[in-house]
């Protein structure tokens, strides 16, 4: 019974009930969306609204049963499953909705701030893409690099941030400005919004940006060709499958 409930719930099954299960949830995504392009809620949307989420939490439920069946991890399976990338997304974009079951609980009142978080239903897309699944393989394959990168990132931000700081702390309220300055300046985005004066600080600005193109370049160059290696793969083996 489990099996069956595995293999109907798991996308890409070659089974109907699979097929017939994975464009009802993906259908059910559109429709939980919808509310979001409203400013004002009304009857109508709250009742869409309680409809989805009852049916993602259902789907959670479900696929936090079998979960031993897709991680194959026995009993540890039901621990670990949580806390897996697409069980947070599934439960993030239920969090939200609970806030109108009650509202006596003041703790869950939070979730209202968060109402953009419904937005990750979105998400959910992921587990039905190939394309995604392909991504996620180039990510672990050059985990290793992709974290070197992020590193010298992170230390380069930092440590542009502290120069501009100091060297012309008056166009920066605080540290936290600085970083903010120095991420825009990273990825060549420059809003506008915070910029410095002083020729100093427009010199380290200039350096900043160019140094900021190479260290962005690094990693979209890394994951567009392990994308490229891991298509032309799935490529040969359905070849390989066909003959």
């Amino acid at each position: 019974m489990r099996k069956k409930l595995y293999q109907i719930l798991e996308p890409a099954q070659d089974n109907i009930g699979s097929k017939i299960y994975d464009f009802f949830i993906m259908t059910v995504i559109i429709v939980s969306i919808t509310p979001l392009v409203f400013k004002e809620t009304n009857e109508v949307l709250n009742i869409l609204e309680y409809i989805t989420v009852s049916i993602f939490l259902l789907d959670y439920l479900l696929r936090w049963i079998v979960a031993d069946l897709k991680l194959n991890k026995s009993v540890l399976s039901f621990f670990v499953y949580p806390i897996t990338p697409m069980a947070i997304i599934d439960l993030i974009s239920i969090l939200p909705t609970l806030t109108v079951l009650n509202s006596g609980f003041k703790l869950l009142k939070l979730f209202r701030l968060l109402r953009a978080l419904k937005v990750f239903r979105t998400f959910k897309f992921l587990r039905y893409s190939k394309s995604f699944e392909i991504i996620i393989d180039v990510f672990k394959k050059q985990k290793r690099v992709l974290i070197s990168v992020a590193t010298m990132a992170i230390a380069y931000v930092l440590v542009s941030a502290l120069v501009i700081y100091n060297v012309e702390p008056e166009s920066f309220g605080n540290f936290f400005d600085a970083i903010y300055w120095a991420t825009v300046s990273l990825t060549t985005v420059g809003y506008g919004d915070i910029y410095p004066v002083t020729t100093i600080g427009r010199i380290v600005t200039m350096i900043s940006s160019v140094f900021g193109i190479a260290i962005i370049a690094l990693p979209s160059g890394v994951i567009t060709a392990g994308y490229l290696s891991e298509v032309n793969k799935v490529k040969q083996n359905d070849k390989n499958k066909e003959n």
